[in-house]
């Protein structure tokens, strides 16, 4: 059985995952959410509920795919890993 590839990557989505985490972690953190919690909550169940309608955000984290958004934050997490 041979190794399957996962290669979603593009810069483009790269990007808009950024701006997309950081703009729900401003609405959350606004709100008073702890946001760290609510987005894992999110990512690990698919439910919009974890995400605030505030500023736009639950609307906001739904362009992307939950795995995209998943895949930049390990992305930048091994990152700081390997780098240090």
């Amino acid at each position: 059985m041979n190794t399957q590839k996962f290669d979603a990557y593009t810069q483009a989505a790269n990007e808009e995952a950024k701006e997309i985490l950081e703009a729900v972690y401003k609405a959350l953190d606004a709100k008073g959410y702890n946001p760290m919690t609510q987005i894992v909550g999110y990512i690990l169940s698919g439910d919009p509920t974890y995400i605030t309608s505030y500023d736009n955000a639950r609307a906001i984290i739904g362009r992307l795919e939950r795995d995209v958004l998943l895949e930049e934050l390990v992305r930048d997490f091994l990152r700081d890993v390997i780098n240090q």
